[in-house]
């Protein structure tokens, strides 16, 4: 199935979705690009944001806040892998029984799944600029995905068996 279909139907049942991804086989590169994909559709959202930026502060070309934007996601790379542990060892401590691959894909997918929301806090952070109404979708963003989050790990560590 598409991953634009798996996103989609997340929303709904997002353990189901986690069930799947994990009964699959065992892939590091499926992992990683779940991770690619997230960030390349978070720096996507952050093209708005960035715009405006540039429009209110001219000394700084658009060009190196992108470039600076991009760097600074491909920087968290090897932080979401030290996340993705965190969150498999605190399983550990409440009685999981997953593996460290079920716990990164847990966090790679609800990174990947959240995504199409950060595309719209991007353009609220465009358009709108800081308030009331960014401060709102971006707590929608972060509930969506630690609900996303937690429903994978739940998946990846309680309910499959660890290797």
């Amino acid at each position: 199935m598409a991953a634009t279909d798996d996103i989609w139907r997340s929303y709904r049942r997002p353990r189901v979705v986690m069930r799947e991804h994990l009964a699959r086989a065992r892939s590091e590169p499926r992992a990683l690009v779940f991770l690619l994909l997230a960030l390349t559709v978070i720096f996507i959202g952050q093209w708005p944001r960035l715009s405006r930026l540039a429009y209110q502060m001219p000394d700084q070309p658009m060009v190196g806040l992108m470039m600076g934007t991009l760097l600074a996601l491909l920087a968290m790379i090897p932080v979401f892998y030290a996340l993705a542990a965190l969150g498999h060892l605190g399983a550990k401590l409440v009685g999981g029984q997953g593996s460290w691959y079920g716990a990164r894909v847990a966090l790679f997918w609800a990174l990947l799944a959240v995504s199409p929301l950060m595309l719209l806090q991007g353009l609220v952070a465009g358009f709108i600029g800081a308030g009331p109404q960014l401060a709102l979708v971006s707590g929608l963003v972060f509930i969506v995905f630690v609900v996303f989050w937690m429903a994978g790990l739940r998946v990846a560590e309680f309910e499959t068996e660890g290797s």
